[in-house]
């Protein structure tokens, strides 16, 4: 029973030189409160907020600020607590807080992270703005883990679990409690297929059916890795629509040399299934029939990922190699063990050098990528898994940070067998994969640690040269 609701969004755009992000950096920074005033019915001086807000811009383009966070109704607790979450850092509260300042009513409040020279800094600068007796120092951060405060003291851990076990019995962070250790063995490739059709900038096709969300980020790293690429959209309103749909895909894929399937939720991923419409529209006799030239009459190389993935491997592009109808004993992709969509970052590790599309990864190094599905758990008999290790066909798997491979759904996010997060064809030139390689960029996720970049792109562009 849902009461009627408003829910409003607001955007805003910066340069992302211009932007901090929030976790913790450095113990033996000051964490200093900027503090706005409010009427006797909290709503919020303007004047002075907006006064505030242009300081504290300016003194983050000249790198003054290195973290900051926005309070809320909650106070500075659970601000200070979700800067130093990420990084695992410790904060010393002075003994001088008061507790209203602690839990309190705190919207328009921002906490910011400061060097020692900074803190004065920040008054100078608000002195100028006319601000007067609006920042306060509030502590400290440490590097012992520890929240501390006059005589209370908490490890990390201890607030991590009180933060995200809330909803823990209605929201469910894990299906089972299962981590154990999968093997991760490497296979290295002498002969790595080689193109023997040379182009110096490629033609990337890119499909896009209902759904489809992926293209535009698929577009831009190709384009930047040097490629040309032609996105066109499968019209489906009626039948003439169809039939032009295939013509004209079937021409764009004569005229490329890659395939791209990208991610997204293709017809809704309904009806039980994700990318079925994907798979329906490229098994079309002209359309099969272009996709079997390029393969295997122009050394061509195909892609997806995501729903992509999906798309291969309903299509039996991976593992087969080539457009084959799926048996009973097929791998596939199903359900995450979760029973619902997840997304979050996950970290994948090379296993096999054989795809041309990883020539540009480090053998056994660990990426990460940004993981966004329903339908991303790989399964197989362990006839097929041996088979595909034994061939190099396992190309990454999911490992947590330190490159070990589990059952652990923390790490192994929608509980693969054998981890496994994205296989290729028999050759190597068919390869899909579920974390999204696209989603990438000088702006992207920069407070996430790891290497996020595996070369996915820049390695299918050279192959052609």
């Amino acid at each position: 029973d849902v009461p009627p609701t408003l829910v409003s969004f607001a955007v805003d755009v910066a340069k992302q030189q211009d932007i901090v992000t929030p976790e913790l950096k450095n113990a033996g920074d000051k964490l200093v409160l900027l503090h706005t005033l409010q009427d006797g019915y909290e709503q919020p001086n303007y004047g002075q907020v907006k006064a505030i807000y242009e300081t504290i811009h300016q003194m983050v383009k000249t790198g003054m600020i290195k973290a900051a966070y926005a309070l809320d109704a909650n106070g500075l607790v659970p601000a200070v607590s979700k800067m130093a979450f990420g990084n695992k850092m410790g904060v010393k509260l002075l003994d001088t807080v008061t507790t209203k300042t602690l839990f309190g009513y705190g919207v328009g409040d921002i906490v910011i992270e400061v060097t020692d020279d900074g803190s004065e800094a920040v008054e100078r600068e608000m002195a100028k703005a006319g601000i007067a007796d609006c920042g306060s120092l509030v502590g400290y951060v440490t590097d012992d883990g520890r929240f501390s405060y006059k005589d209370v003291s908490i490890s990390v851990e201890e607030a991590i679990a009180a933060w995200t076990l809330t909803l823990e019995k209605v929201f469910k962070t894990k299906s089972q409690d299962g981590a154990e250790k999968v093997d991760s063995p490497l296979y290295e490739e002498k002969n790595i297929y080689v193109c023997k059709n040379k182009i110096a900038k490629p033609r990337v096709f890119i499909p896009v059916f209902p759904g489809t969300n992926c293209e535009y980020d698929s577009a831009r790293v190709f384009e930047e890795a040097g490629a040309i690429t032609n996105v066109k959209v499968f019209k489906n309103q009626s039948p003439e629509d169809i039939r032009e749909s295939v013509d004209e895909f079937t021409r764009a894929i004569a005229q490329s040399q890659i395939v791209m399937f990208p991610g997204g939720f293709s017809a809704g991923d309904e009806p039980e299934g994700s990318a079925k419409f994907f798979a329906t529209a490229f098994r079309n006799e002209k359309m099969k029939e272009a996709v079997s030239k390029l393969l295997n009459e122009r050394d061509g190389l195909m892609l997806g990922i995501c729903n992509g993935f999906q798309a291969l491997i309903k299509l039996g592009l991976v593992p087969y190699g080539e457009i084959h109808t799926q048996k009973e004993d097929s791998p596939t992709l199903t359900y995450n063990t979760i029973g619902r969509h997840i997304s979050k970052i996950a970290y994948t590790k090379i296993v096999s050098n054989k795809s041309p599309w990883l020539a540009g990864a480090e053998l056994g190094h660990t990426y990460c990528a940004p993981a966004s599905h329903g339908e991303g758990r790989f399964v197989a008999n362990d006839q097929w898994i041996k088979k595909l290790w034994e061939n190099g066909q396992v190309a990454t798997q999911y490992v947590d940070i330190d490159g070990n491979a589990s059952m652990d759904e923390e790490w192994n996010i929608n509980g693969s067998y054998c981890a496994i997060e994205g296989i290729t064809s028999p050759d190597g030139r068919v390869f899909g994969k579920m974390c999204h390689a696209e989603r990438q960029g000088s702006g992207v996720a920069l407070n996430i640690y790891g290497d996020q970049d595996m070369k996915i792109f820049e390695s299918g562009v050279n192959y052609f040269r």
